[in-house]
């Protein structure tokens, strides 16, 4: 058997590599996306008193550190067996909703844009993010500018943009005062404008990529997210929903506490990052997505205006269920769009200034699960302490790590359908790295390529004689 090693895998958060392996006439057979570092904070962070696991576990991620400060929180507020005062539950959804803002501002613009707009085939030279400032200077400074925007409503509302201490066990240290109230709805208008023309833009070009939409990840699967007691899209609370490829629900409104009926995790040599599966398909059959796609498809409706107009024209354009795995672009830009109105609604209101914001307690309870959606996906954090309040076992299933069996099936079909094993060319490689970074996954949120990265692919016999290769140099 031969293999093509494609390393480093570029414009994605953190480090992997990806394996294709062909069979003795060259076609390729199966193919492997490697995660290549492994963190340990499940287990590092035993010991700890359960009131640092927010400010601890948010340094797992840089990018999307509010997913994790509040998935943890709410794994803490069940420990305290509380219920978090109504002001704090809304100062952790604006927050929340600022790092939608951001996250997918740097997805779109920053990782996938050089791709979209342009092209898949476009020299390596000027395919990233200077080479989309050059080629379409004001969408660049405008995407530029709105993730900006969403950081700074992080910094305004919780005193840092990266890794703030303002979410605790309870609800927030500090309530919303005036004067940031006045500063996060002044720049709202222009953010909601930015995102809304780039979804204009971005639906202009969509037939331009009819070929990828049919072989980047197109394959039906289970979904899962989280949506309201109205079956609409949530990402802070609410309840699981599982729905199958046809759009039937399987099981809806699923507790936190009760996703071990339905989540399993499974293990595999060749990466550190586990392969989470539905557990009555059993493991490896159980394949399901998450993220933006996917809470698209679990949910009934977005339940904001602008969002739920795009939302219809998305459906018009797709079906019901978008089985691709290239509209993961499409779908984060309409939860972007949607970010943005229920940031209006969250901080617009009086209620919003409240001053009771945290809920005091001692832990009541030995075991607490808190699971939202980050901006890649499902994201669940389980923790059991003794009676000390220690943490005695952690438990992660990260967003991305739900999407690995989704990753590696969509890498390989998009490796059969472009691969040719008698001559490799730099598109080729593209496309096999772009469908992974239509996932957005979120590895280590420390790897950004701007330019060119140092790349090698090497194509050998079965006797292991190097045939060809392809190499990439970069500073």
């Amino acid at each position: 058997m031969r293999t093509i090693t494609i390393a480093p895998v570029t414009r994605i958060e953190g480090h992997a590599k990806i394996t294709l392996h062909l069979d003795e006439q060259g076609r390729v057979d199966d193919a492997r996306m490697h995660v290549t570092q492994v963190r340990g904070f499940e287990k590092f962070c035993e010991g700890r008193p359960y009131y640092e696991m927010p400010s601890l576990m948010a340094r797992i991620c840089g990018i999307c550190p509010i997913s994790h400060l509040l998935a943890s929180a709410k794994a803490c507020d069940a420990l305290m067996a509380v219920r978090i005062p109504p002001a704090a539950a809304r100062l952790r959804r604006a927050v929340h909703m600022a790092q939608f803002i951001q996250s997918h501002a740097l997805s779109f613009f920053h990782l996938s844009s050089p791709d979209l707009l342009l092209g898949m085939d476009a020299d390596p030279a000027i395919r990233n993010i200077v080479g989309v400032v050059q080629a379409h200077p004001e969408l660049a400074k405008a995407g530029i500018g709105l993730r900006r925007y969403g950081q700074q409503v992080i910094e305004w509302l919780a005193g840092d943009r990266v890794h703030p201490s303002w979410i605790v066990p309870g609800g927030v240290n500090a309530p919303l005062t005036p004067a940031v109230q006045a500063r996060i709805m002044e720049g709202l208008p222009e953010a909601k404008a930015v995102i809304q023309q780039t979804l204009d833009l971005f639906k202009s070009i969509l037939d331009r990529f009819e070929d990828e939409i049919a072989n980047f990840g197109h394959f039906p699967s289970l979904y899962m997210g989280l949506v309201d007691p109205r079956g609409r899209l949530e990402l802070y609370d609410g309840g699981l929903r599982f729905m199958d490829a046809q759009g039937a629900i399987m099981h809806d409104h699923v507790p936190s506490e009760d996703y071990r009926q339905y989540i399993g995790e499974a293990v595999e040599s060749w990466s550190y990052l586990k392969l989470p599966y539905y557990k009555p398909m059993g493991y490896p059959d159980g394949l399901y997505r998450v993220g933006p796609m996917a809470r698209l498809n679990v949910a009934d409706s977005c339940g904001t205006p602008a969002a739920d107009v795009e939302l219809t024209e998305y459906r018009q354009r797709v079906g019901r269920i978008g089985e691709s795995s290239f509209l993961f672009h499409y779908a984060r830009l309409i939860e972007a769009l949607y970010a943005a109105e229920k940031l209006n609604e969250l901080i617009g209101e009086e209620a919003a200034l409240d001053p009771r914001v945290r809920a005091e307690a001692r832990p009541n309870s030995p075991e607490g699960i808190g699971i939202a959606e980050a901006p890649r996906g499902t994201l669940i954090h389980h923790y059991r302490i003794d009676e000390q309040g220690l943490i005695t076992w952690a438990n992660l299933i990260i967003a991305t790590g739900n999407n690995n069996l989704a990753i590696n099936r969509s890498i390989k079909q998009v490796a059969q359908r472009y691969v040719d094993s008698e001559r490799l060319t730099e598109g080729m490689l593209n496309r096999v790295e772009a469908v992974v970074r239509a996932y957005d996954p979120c590895l280590s949120c420390s790897t950004h390529a701007v330019g060119q990265m140092p790349l090698r692919i090497e194509l050998h016999a079965a006797d292991g004689r190097l045939l060809d290769t392809l190499s990439r140099d970069g500073a």
